[in-house]
């Protein structure tokens, strides 16, 4: 029998994607928004598809507020897009 894939919504276009191609969107238990490059650490986490759509998508519809059900500042939002553009970089250098 085939491994079972394990399937993630993405709070900014709403596709299911499988986990691996999905970045995760952390809350911590301190309430601080992080990105999680790992998929591994401790917190409640959200799912984004790997572009910068779907983090504009999620802005506009408040994804991620519905997901972590608490209001995120535009800091936490521009950091986001740092980390992604860091992360671009680096898939792009492999």
């Amino acid at each position: 029998m085939a491994k079972k894939i394990p399937m993630r919504q993405c709070v900014g276009c709403g596709e299911m994607k499988s986990k691996k191609e999905m970045m995760r969107v952390l809350k911590t238990a301190e309430d601080s928004i992080v990105l999680d490059m790992t998929g591994r650490k401790n917190g409640r986490g959200a799912y984004l598809c790997q572009d910068r759509e779907c983090l504009a998508k999620a802005r506009k519809n408040r994804g991620l507020e519905r997901s972590f059900k608490m209001s995120i500042p535009k800091e936490v939002y521009e950091n986001l897009e740092k980390e992604f553009e860091e992360g671009e970089h680096a898939e792009q250098t492999e």
